[in-house]
């Protein structure tokens, strides 16, 4: 629990204050710095593409990297950033310093999801990762906490630094788990710098000719089209029906709070029942709100935050623990930020999809019909390996157990 916990909060920094802070604390900023909706805009662009380019590079050259330095070194970074961004007026030396942090961040998850299959027990392997990518969602909460405490009382540049102090807390904590698994590993004769893994052209003929690689890429791609794109636009279509903003908020808040237990229970029950079942349970929660939301969403929007935070925040865990069944601790993490790169392109597409539409038809109805689609489409792809997980699981019929 101390290896799932530790590597949760490290989500905290990296996720939590690296790449949502900035957007909770936009509002309060504006009232000193002239952060119009351009710097905006570019902010969310520059940090997408940096998020996609840290996983690719993770993904190409991660396995020549030693994953408890990288995350050393992303943890430092990001808690050294987050003190100069206390004390910045520019808005474009700001977006240079979250471009850096976006890449850091996607880089510190996949070092995390190595050191899990690799240190971590076989049999907690989908607990440990689904509660350290919970961490995004414990993030969010501290987040709000900071708005709530820290912004009034010493204003929103000492929220920043608060947030630095939190992260050089962490590394500490981290370099000393680090030094704990590393220790435990040479006492039991374990090599801890060997591990398999796959040249670039390699990885790329697994993920599109293998069927566990390619198929955790083609969930996290249809996880990015319909979760970014729900979260985008959900406040406008709400706006939109005439719905009060209140509501929107409640939804949000249902996402955290959803998220931050989320990971205990779905990990324990991939891990006892199988990665088919509990993916079979997710999306299914996940598609039913959806569903319900698509055609009453004043009813059923805060059932749909429930799904979403069900499903998303653990999703990461829990395919990471899928491909780790199959390949090695390097190759997963190479795998995963294959993955990472998807889910970034498949919100990318879902954005400009809605964007289109909405141009289009002056509603944003038929995207959140697309979404659920989309939702269903994820539950049908888990029920196949549910009955591909099954079936594996099934003797073959005439096989002889050998007599004792």
């Amino acid at each position: 629990m101390r290896l799932a916990i530790t590597f949760g909060f490290n989500q905290v920094i990296s996720h939590g204050f690296g790449v949502f802070l900035f957007a909770a604390l936009v509002p309060m900023m504006q009232h000193t710095i002239n952060i119009n909706s351009w710097y905006l805009a570019l902010a969310g662009a520059l940090t997408q593409i940096s998020y996609l380019a840290g996983a690719m590079l993770l993904g190409v050259v991660g396995h020549r990297l030693d994953s408890g330095r990288t995350l050393l070194v992303t943890g430092s970074l990001t808690s050294s950033l987050l003190f100069i961004m206390g004390w910045l007026n520019d808005p474009i030396i700001m977006m240079c310093l979250l471009t850096i942090m976006a890449a850091s961040a996607a880089m510190s998850w996949g070092s995390i999801v190595e050191l899990v299959t690799r240190h971590g027990r076989a049999d907690r392997t989908a607990t440990n990762l689904s509660i350290a990518s919970s961490g995004t969602a414990w993030g969010y909460s501290v987040n709000g906490l900071i708005i709530l405490l820290i912004v009034p009382l010493l204003g929103w540049r000492s929220s920043w630094m608060v947030a630095s102090v939190l992260g050089l807390v962490v590394v500490f904590t981290t370099f000393s788990l680090l030094k704990s698994m590393r220790n435990q590993a040479q006492s039991q004769d374990i090599d801890v710098n060997f591990a398999v893994a796959m040249g670039t052209k390699q990885l790329f003929k697994t993920v599109f000719r293998e069927r566990t690689a390619f198929l955790s890429c083609l969930i996290l791609l249809l996880v990015g089209a319909s979760t970014i794109t729900f979260t985008t636009w959900l406040n406008t279509y709400l706006a939109e029906l005439s719905l009060p903003p209140a509501l929107g908020g409640y939804t949000w808040s249902m996402i955290g709070l959803t998220g931050m237990i989320a990971g205990f229970f779905v990990g324990k029950l991939a891990d006892k029942k199988g990665h088919g079942v509990t993916l079979l349970s997710i999306f299914g929660i996940f598609a039913l709100g959806l569903v319900a939301f698509s055609f009453h969403p004043a009813h059923f929007v805060l059932l749909a935050g429930f799904g979403y935070g069900m499903m998303y925040f653990p999703i990461w865990g829990i395919v990471a623990g899928w491909v780790s069944k199959q390949y090695s601790s390097k190759a997963t993490m190479q795998i995963n930020g294959i993955g990472m790169v998807a889910f970034g392109l498949g919100g990318s597409l879902g954005n400009l999809l809605a964007g289109m539409i909405h141009e289009a038809t002056g509603s944003l109805q038929n995207i959140y019909w697309l979404i659920c689609a989309l939702g269903i489409v994820l539950f049908i792809l888990a029920t196949y390996i549910f009955l591909q997980e099954r079936q594996s699981k099934t003797p073959m019929v005439g096989d002889i157990s050998p007599a004792a």
